[in-house]
């Protein structure tokens, strides 16, 4: 049942906005009612699109005052169902908020609206000798205030870090439609508590970003990449440990299992790999930087550590086409599962070290409770990415059984030293698991600061707390 909003209130939003800018139609509530998290959708009570940061600091004045709920909403590309109207009330569409405002090449930093597209601002700033390095999968339709909600990664996040590292500032209005900038565009800052890094991964619920502040790279030149296949997936998950033991940080390392590469080479056109029976996964291994000849010097020294294990011919990408190819393959997996079965996606962390304990832990757990999965990842940073396939399991299974199951995943997990989420955030599918990471009092500080920010509790309602958590 939906949740109307009383007209009287629709009217204020209407002259706030113009009318064309807010909608409570049915059809366009259910576009905006959906992620990329499984089969989930929560449409809005309300859709409002605002473009300034004074509209949406009079937005939530009258929400606040009301009582509504307000969710940001971005690219709808998460997988944890952070951007979800779990509690219905307004959608706070992000998608006006798309300019690039400033890319300062005196100071490496670029200024930018939270509806920018991730690959958008790659691209913008690529075009002037700089860098941005996050790169989740989604990034050709994600934004930037996505990123920042769940502190997204990304590949290359082993070498450069993720979203946070380069959040120098952010512009934030808060429930009771104050605005605040929440740092300084310096590098260096040690005045006061952090508010920029505590609202980052933050996942909507303190504040709406509406201005952010980005930090920036020199732009390397160079870059070599191979696929290295395996006969045995654990050894590949050891060999990731033996290449940062050998005194190499590559700029990216990726584990696919040999079914995340079958399902994405059947649903990817254009890409052509030989891959003998008995090879089980894959590690996609890139290094970069401006000197050639000390990437092929570390190619070589990654050859003779993967060397130690049984595996086929390593394919280097001879060509730009070749990278683009096996870039678009890896990027392509969520997809591909996605399009192959009904799937829960899991996003566990741990120390690299403990990869090969956690990918045959999760094996004998699939094992006990009947289902198959596919695991992918950035097995460089400990990142795995687990899919846990639906198959032939009935209603009832995937109902009831299947939580157990991730449970047991998690318990796992936290076991090896790991946690629950590495870059999709906690949102509404993994908040029942919090118990699992963190004590009862360590849930209710975080519950502390978000009643101080929010004391009304109308920002993103449902999110990353267990029910009932008081």
């Amino acid at each position: 049942m939906r949740i109307s909003i009383h007209y009287a209130i629709v009217e204020q939003f209407e002259e706030l906005l113009g009318r064309e800018y807010v909608s409570n139609d049915f059809d366009t509530c259910q576009e905006y009612g959906h992620d990329e998290t499984e089969n989930l959708s929560f449409p809005p009570s309300l859709l409002l699109k605002p473009r300034t940061s004074e509209e949406i600091a009079e937005i939530l004045k009258i929400a606040n005052e009301h009582r509504i709920p307000v969710t940001a909403i971005g690219g709808q590309t998460g997988l944890s169902g952070g951007a979800l109207c779990v509690r219905q009330g307004i959608g706070l569409s992000m998608e006006r908020f798309n300019q690039i405002i400033e890319i300062d090449q005196n100071n490496l930093q670029v200024t930018v609206e939270p509806g920018v597209i991730t690959q958008v601002l790659r691209d913008a700033v690529s075009q002037v000798g700089l860098f941005y390095p996050p790169d989740p999968s989604s990034q050709g339709s994600c934004f930037i205030g996505g990123n920042i909600a769940e502190n997204a990664g990304g590949a290359r996040a082993l070498k450069y870090g993720v979203t946070r590292d380069y959040v120098l500032n952010l512009e934030v209005v808060l429930p009771n439609g104050e605005i605040m900038w929440t740092g300084a565009n310096t590098l260096k800052n040690s005045t006061g508590y952090n508010l920029t890094h505590l609202m980052v991964g933050s996942e909507g619920t303190l504040g709406i970003v509406t201005k952010i502040v980005l930090k920036l790279l020199p732009q390397n030149k160079h870059n070599i990449l191979i696929l290295v296949p395996f006969f045995d997936a654990t050894e590949a998950c050891q060999a990731v440990a033996k290449i940062f033991q050998a005194g190499i940080v590559p700029s990216a390392l990726e584990f696919m299992e040999r079914e995340a590469i079958d399902w994405t080479l059947k649903y990817v056109d254009g890409i052509s790999i030989e891959i003998k029976d008995e090879v089980q996964a894959h590690l996609l291994i890139e290094v970069d930087g401006n000197y050639p000849d000390m990437l092929f010097s570390e190619i070589e020294k990654i050859a003779a550590v993967v060397e130690q294990f049984s595996i086929d011919e390593i394919l280097f990408a001879d060509t730009e086409d070749q990278k683009n190819a096996l870039w678009k393959l890896r990027r392509a997996v969520n997809e591909a599962v996605k399009a192959n079965s009904t799937y829960k996606e899991e996003d566990t962390v741990v120390p690299r070290y403990e990869l090969p304990k956690l990918l045959s832990g999760i094996k004998t757990i699939g094992e006990r409770y009947n289902f198959k999965t596919v695991c992918y990842g950035h097995a460089g940073d400990g990142n795995l990415h687990i899919n846990i396939i639906k198959g032939e399991l009935s209603e009832h299974e995937w109902k009831y059984e299947i939580p157990k199951a991730i449970r047991e995943i998690f318990e796992l997990t936290v076991s090896l030293k790991g946690t629950l989420s590495g870059e999709h955030g906690i949102g509404y599918v993994q908040k029942s698991y919090m118990d699992i990471a963190f004590s009862r009092n360590h849930l209710l500080l975080m519950k502390s600061i978000k009643n101080v920010f929010d004391p009304n509790g109308i920002l993103n309602p449902g999110k990353i707390f267990p029910d009932g958590l008081k």
